[in-house]
């Protein structure tokens, strides 16, 4: 009786750690230099699927997002959007073949999103809150 107890245990706790770890905080950075302070979930929801490619003031935006295989890109889409990746990427598939839009440039790792928001003040990106540095402005936040 004790040991299927002991392990439900540890399995309870190693299920939360994981859990834990995944719905880390996500923010959308921008250059420390860019002048957005602030932009609305419509507006990134817009950026993030191609409608807009602008900010709020009219600058051209580099949206970049990570490589299809980056497990923050589930977490965050389905925060922008309420859809899973499997409907985002048939969403994209779409709109590509219609010739319409272009998905946002997709980089491997969170290093390389972050090395290209700090060396492209038009960058807009999304990181777990725990990577923001000095060079970077948080513009939004999806809470847990």
């Amino acid at each position: 009786m004790l040991r299927p107890l002991l392990t439900l245990l540890v399995l309870m706790l190693l299920t939360f750690d994981a859990r834990s770890n995944v719905q880390e905080d996500i923010v959308i950075v921008v250059n420390k230099h860019n002048p957005i302070e602030y932009i609305e979930k419509r507006q990134l929801i817009d950026m993030y699927m191609g409608k807009y490619l602008a900010f709020p003031n009219g600058h051209i935006a580099v949206t970049l997002d990570y490589k299809k295989e980056h497990a923050l890109r589930s977490a965050f889409f389905l925060a922008l959007t309420g859809r899973n990746i499997a409907q985002i990427n048939a969403y994209w598939s779409r709109v590509k073949f219609s010739g319409k839009a272009s998905p946002p440039q997709a980089y491997p790792s969170i290093e390389a999103i972050i090395d290209k928001v700090v060396t492209t003040p038009s960058a807009i990106a999304y990181i777990p809150a725990s990577a923001v540095t000095d060079e970077l402005k948080v513009v939004y936040r999806f809470a847990k």
